[in-house]
């Protein structure tokens, strides 16, 4: 019972963390929002003091429960071993705890947060991994299959669907999560739970409050008979049918030794005195390879990215892709306060890439900032009216903000480049930025002060700019534009 109890609040959460990363639509992150809020890594840099303190009480009482239910990269890793499983049973054998690697990862990672080093803390973060890896390999594929649907739907005079583009926001970080996916499948078919007990920092820090849990899966060595199913059935690798030993720090309390032992010698509850093994025997060095297990289905894809047309103007010409500003200082989005908040808190887990509907997200390429998401506008601009990124974010780096806060956030300033601007390189009229500035930040004023018909230049007030690059994003110049934002360290109001 306890077995099936964990495979159905394992699928209903992974279900659900993937459909908040899949969803096109801005609809179900109202609804599964929360799943990213109570993932452990982005409760504590959030600093969510309920959240924590229920997942601490959580592991108390129940042991690694987390790890096998809310997780969405072990409950990927037991979906992995469990394929595995159909076709070769009975594989695992009881190991030592590599406590030399586990916590030396945990110090690198910990090093790393503190020392600012936030894109190798990202490598190792197991919600955030699973979310580049849904979001560079699986959302394209389901973005694909949105984009077949509506074409079905626009034949029949039906808007059920809406075609939105699919493209590579950064290639370092799609490299990245398909290398990430490859270990762990590599890992999770070979050993089942070998990542969570030695790579994963949060499985290493839950391990230690789970030594201490009110409830345990425990031996009745009276009615063992050693017919070691227990340990060739444990992902973890944590059990020894020799000496009626569990090693509760890399138990994940997923059921599977119960359901295997046909003579009831295995119980989880609290341990009491007679339960307890009574054998002496010395304890062998074999203890430690794990693993896990849980249905449901989910298959990372290979992506390769693909126009399915040119863009012409008229037809006649191809419209020339815009090249990105280089920025000096990078552009956070509004609600992260500052670049330095947003850094510290940022897990890169891709959610507010994934949500942003007007591509402006993606995550950066600078290797102090690696997979972090930065601002561009070559596919768009940052609306006004627009919060979806902060309304997701569970680390904190986006704090929640209305719209009348957004519009008046000041996230960087425009800066026009003269020799860029289609109305002196060309000696054609255009404006484009001042008619859809939304902030009425930019005027045309004559290019010559003294000549009041000379052709009219755009003329950036900072003072009322917020960084929202529409007007970046709507200059007709190519393949650079004559007006892009520059980032401020620190936002204000204005």
């Amino acid at each position: 019972m306890l077995r099936k109890i964990r495979i159905t609040l394992a699928a209903i959460m992974m279900v659900m963390v993937t459909l908040l990363f899949l969803d096109v639509s801005g609809v179900l992150h109202h609804y599964l929002a929360w799943t990213a809020r109570i993932q452990f890594l982005p409760a504590v840099l959030a600093l969510n003091v309920v959240i924590i303190v229920a997942l601490v009480l959580l592991t108390l009482i129940f042991g690694r429960i987390y790890c096998s239910v809310i997780c969405p990269l072990g409950i990927f890793q037991d979906i992995v071993s469990w394929i595995h499983g159909k076709r070769k049973k009975n594989r695992f054998t009881a190991s030592p705890e590599k406590r030399w690697l586990r916590y030396g990862v945990l110090a690198v990672f910990i090093v790393a947060l503190i020392a600012g080093v936030h894109s190798l803390a990202a490598l190792l973060a197991p919600y955030s991994s699973y979310g580049r890896m849904v979001t560079n390999l699986l959302l394209p594929v389901y973005q694909w299959g949105n984009n077949l649907l509506a074409s079905i739907a626009e034949r029949v005079d039906s808007y059920a669907f809406y075609g939105v583009d699919v493209w590579i926001k950064s290639l370092p970080t799609f490299l990245i999560a398909l290398a990430t996916f490859i270990i762990i499948v590599v890992l999770a078919w070979r050993g089942g739970r070998t990542y969570c007990n030695t790579i994963c920092p949060v499985g290493t820090i839950l391990a230690q409050l789970a030594r201490f849990s009110w409830l345990k899966v425990y031996f009745d060595a009276d009615k063992c008979k050693s017919c070691s199913l227990c340990t060739k059935n444990c992902k973890a690798s944590c059990i020894d049918f020799k000496t009626h030993k569990v090693d509760y720090t890399r138990c994940v309390t997923c059921g599977n030794c119960l359901d295997k032992c046909n003579f009831g010698a295995l119980h989880y509850g609290h341990p009491k005195a007679a339960a307890q093994p009574v054998k002496e025997e010395k304890p062998t060095a074999d203890q430690a390879r794990r693993a896990f297990l849980v249905g449901g289905a989910i298959v990372g894809a290979d992506v390769a990215l693909a126009q399915a047309a040119k863009k012409v103007d008229g037809g006649l010409a191809i419209i020339e892709d815009k090249v990105p500003a280089k920025r000096t200082t990078p552009l956070t989005p509004p609600g992260s306060v500052s670049a330095r908040n947003f850094a510290q808190h940022c897990t890169a887990c891709q959610l507010c890439v994934a949500k942003c509907p007007n591509g402006v997200l993606r995550p950066s390429t600078d290797p102090m900032r690696l997979m972090q998401p930065e601002m561009s506008f070559e596919r768009g601009a940052c609306r006004p009216e627009c919060v979806e990124c902060s309304t997701v974010c569970p680390a904190g780096a986006i704090k929640p903000i209305t719209v009348a806060e957004k519009s008046s956030t000041m996230i960087g300033h425009a800066v026009w480049i003269k020799a860029n601007c289609v109305v002196l390189t060309d000696g054609v009229s255009c404006g484009n930025c001042a008619r859809h500035c939304p902030a009425g930040a930019i005027m045309m004023v004559p290019s010559n002060p003294e000549d009041e018909t000379s052709p009219m230049v755009p003329a950036v007030n900072s003072a009322m700019c917020i960084g929202c690059g529409t007007c970046e994003y709507v200059c007709p110049a190519r393949p650079f534009s004559a007006i892009y934002v520059e980032g401020h360290e620190v936002h204000s109001q204005i």
